[in-house]
């Protein structure tokens, strides 16, 4: 259908179906509930049964369902995508959210909390699109949304694992929307900056390098997931979206020399 014949008043994304991995809590969940605000049905898939569950609960269970999923595992992730289209007949969007943090150096890291966070953080999104594909593919139109990071788009003193692994989402990210623009499927990734989550509750940083002047919402990226999972971004694909109050526009510290 003709995307100018689309009602999409009803709802940004009606009656799509959205897998979100990561989102028993923080920027996954706030995904999950705004896609479903706006009218998909949604598989919120995380290791934490127990919150996922009743997260899949509180949105109901016509619009929800919870699966279990571990995203460095291929034989969780062909589970979950069985799941889902079980559920839901079919999927539309894949939101690759999950993700795990990784301090040190590459001086001083453990190799043990290097290959544990490309695991989760790289391979799992290689991992996520690869089950994914052939339900995505039977559609018209479908998006995959990878959330990697401003770590994705800059270096991170420190956090040698983490930053590679967002960098290499991002670089998966437009590979794959070479290779899958002409089928239909859209592949973009957001970046999020200072963002108020569990993930990053115990870190310690200032913000006076973000023009906002303040850390962001789960909401406030979940907005962006949503525009990308609708068929209002039929023509974005690659795209590398910075949500992160104007971090990474340039020196928000240092004046003029």
């Amino acid at each position: 259908m003709p995307l100018e014949t689309r009602n999409i008043a009803a709802g940004r994304v009606q009656d799509k179906v959205a897998l979100v991995t990561g989102a028993a809590s923080g920027i996954g969940l706030a995904s999950a509930r705004a896609l479903a605000e706006q009218g998909a049905r949604v598989v919120i898939a995380d290791v934490a049964d127990e919150a996922g569950l009743a997260q899949a609960e509180a949105l109901g269970a016509e619009i929800s369902r919870f699966v279990h999923l571990d995203v460095s595992d291929p034989g969780s992730w062909r589970n979950a995508v069985a799941e889902t289209l079980d559920a839901f007949g079919k999927l539309d969007v894949l939101v690759n959210n999950a993700g795990i943090g990784g301090r040190g150096g590459v001086a001083d890291i453990d190799p043990a909390t290097w290959r544990a966070v490309m695991a989760v953080n790289l391979d799992g999104v290689f991992y996520g699109m690869s089950a994914a594909l052939p339900a995505l593919r039977a559609n018209e139109t479908a998006s995959i949304v990878n959330i990697s990071s401003i770590a994705g788009l800059t270096g991170f003193k420190g956090s040698a694992a983490y930053s590679a692994s967002k960098w290499g989402v991002h670089g998966l990210t437009k590979t794959a929307a070479l290779e899958l623009g002409g089928e239909g499927v859209r592949v973009n990734s957001i970046h999020p900056g200072s963002i108020a989550t569990p993930m990053t509750a115990d870190l310690s940083r200032g913000i006076g390098q973000i023009p906002a002047g303040r850390t962001g919402l789960p909401e406030e990226v979940a907005s962006v997931v949503v525009h990308l999972a609708s068929d209002e971004s039929r023509f974005t694909n690659g795209a590398s979206i910075a949500v992160d109050g104007g971090e990474t526009a340039g020196n928000n510290i240092r004046g003029l020399i």
